[in-house]
């Protein structure tokens, strides 16, 4: 790659990374504790990472238990779970709080794969629109290069285009199939 295309293939990458973290927080019947990666909790009136004033671990497949480590926290934990949307009612017992994960359902599985595809889709857009402001970039470069070197730094766009689509493609047929086949 040459200078003029590297700050593209840095944007498409930071696009590449976002997309992971959305399918990180998509709820696959199983309990990650990624879930709840981006809950602030309101720490002496300073809104604070959960993971940064409490323990979180994965006891069983469809548990995750939080326990802080100040017990007046717990209601701010709760209220913060609450706020937030991943759809699970805390539970706790003064000591610790429980998310239990339900089931799957089956029309819940398919919107959880409609969803994925649609993030894809945003992912290629958003991919797609990195290729046209990088080919815009090399048109104002032609003036200082070649036709060739502006041909081939095009032609190098459209395959780095094309392998970060490709690479959507993939991570979006993995999350589907985690989905439907848990």
């Amino acid at each position: 790659m040459n200078e003029i295309l590297t700050p593209f293939e840095v944007k498409m990458n930071k696009t590449m990374d976002n997309l992971k973290e959305e399918y990180a927080n998509i709820r696959a019947g199983r309990a990650n504790p990624h879930l709840l990666d981006k809950i602030k909790v309101d720490y002496y009136g300073t809104p604070t990472a959960l993971q940064q004033v409490a323990n979180i671990s994965v006891p069983e497949a469809r548990m995750i238990v939080i326990q802080p480590w100040e017990s007046r926290l717990i209601r701010d934990i709760e209220k913060a779970i609450l706020a937030s949307d991943i759809g699970i009612t805390p539970g706790n017992d003064g000591k610790c709080i429980r998310l239990m994960f339900p089931e799957l359902t089956e029309d819940r599985r398919k919107d959880l794969a409609k969803d994925i595809k649609k993030k894809a889709e945003e992912a290629k857009v958003a991919i797609r629109n990195i290729r046209r402001d990088a080919n815009d970039a090399i048109k104002k470069a032609g003036k200082e290069i070649s036709e060739d070197e502006v041909k081939k730094m095009e032609t190098d766009a459209q395959k780095m285009t094309d392998k970060f689509i490709e690479d959507i493609d993939k991570i979006a047929a993995d999350k589907t199939k985690e989905i439907m086949t848990v």
